[in-house]
């Protein structure tokens, strides 16, 4: 588990992670979203300990991490812009890694490099940036790490690509335990992979939930109600959290059980009822407005 504590880091005048307080457990995927300066690099490069933090602390499985090896040993850390080193080929990565990580899957590499379709003696400078990317996730997930820090991991793969990403990441948590956590601007890219998904603006925190709880308390139903008696009552009844009316149509975001609202709106008249599944975009939408933000400007472009 990788405990975040009360942290800050400035650059000189600037808070670039502002009294963030995260827990990140074991065996999920957590989803760290922002806009470009939100302080989501600056946040994994402190877990991964190559920042030290100025205040607050940071421990992975208890250890604090930073200057500690025995806390590093279990991270591998894969930044926005991948270095690998000049003039070498995925070959020579293999080789540094293995003296690096003694539990470098050498096997499962070179399979992955074969699948991926990246030739192991084909200089890394000729590649495109999403080969690139490819490549230091392959060496990321074959490290045998059990945390696995990703900024901006999905940029630059093509939706084919994503999708095999996804399904490594899937087996290797399966298999071994994998815990990824992964840094995006873009909400939609983690929406069918995260378990948990932490919400990081100006540096601080603004939400950080379990998403099925998220999803499994707050509903998305439209209906017409048979008279304004209906739709009053409904309206005192529930925590509605948004109500947008198209017509006669009424779109409600409503915080709750799905079975008890359901049995609310059967106690009044509907000309039309239905229950809608929410996106992970909808979600965070309503939680922040709640709150006094626009996650569309934060986050949707």
């Amino acid at each position: 588990m990788i405990e975040i504590r009360n942290v800050t880091k400035c650059y000189d005048n600037i808070k670039a992670v502002d009294d963030v307080s995260v827990t990140i457990k074991e065996n999920t995927v957590f989803g760290l979203i922002g806009t470009n300066g939100a302080g989501k690099s600056t946040a994994l490069r402190m877990m991964a300990g190559v920042l030290k933090q100025d205040e607050g602390e940071i421990t992975v499985d208890g250890i604090p991490v930073f200057d500690n090896m025995d806390a590093k040993k279990n991270i591998y850390f894969i930044a926005d812009e991948p270095y690998f080193f000049a003039n070498s080929n995925a070959a020579d990565m293999q080789k540094y890694l293995c003296s690096v990580y003694p539990e470098f899957a050498v096997e499962d590499f070179y399979s992955y490099l074969v699948n991926f379709g990246l030739d192991k003696k084909r200089k890394i400078g000729t590649y495109s940036k999403g080969m690139r990317k490819q490549l230091a996730l392959i060496c990321g997930v074959c490290s045998g790490t059990k945390y696995l820090l990703c900024d901006e991991t999905f940029d630059g793969l093509d939706p084919v690509m994503r999708q095999g990403v996804k399904s490594i990441f899937a087996s290797e948590m399966e298999r071994r335990g994998l815990t990824p956590v992964v840094a995006s601007h873009n909400l939609r890219e983690l929406e069918d992979i995260c378990d948990y998904v932490g919400l990081l603006h100006k540096g601080g925190i603004l939400l950080s939930k379990d998403l099925e709880d998220m999803k499994c308390n707050i509903q998305k139903i439209q209906c017409v109600f048979k008279t304004n008696d209906d739709e009053a009552k409904i309206i005192s009844s529930l925590d509605i959290m948004k109500n947008e009316k198209r017509g006669s149509l009424n779109v409600m975001t409503i915080r709750g059980n799905k079975a008890e609202i359901i049995a609310v709106f059967a106690t009044v008249n509907t000309v039309f009822f239905e229950a809608l599944p929410l996106s992970l975009e909808e979600i965070f939408i309503s939680e922040t407005e709640v709150v006094g933000y626009d996650v569309k400007k934060l986050i949707l472009g």
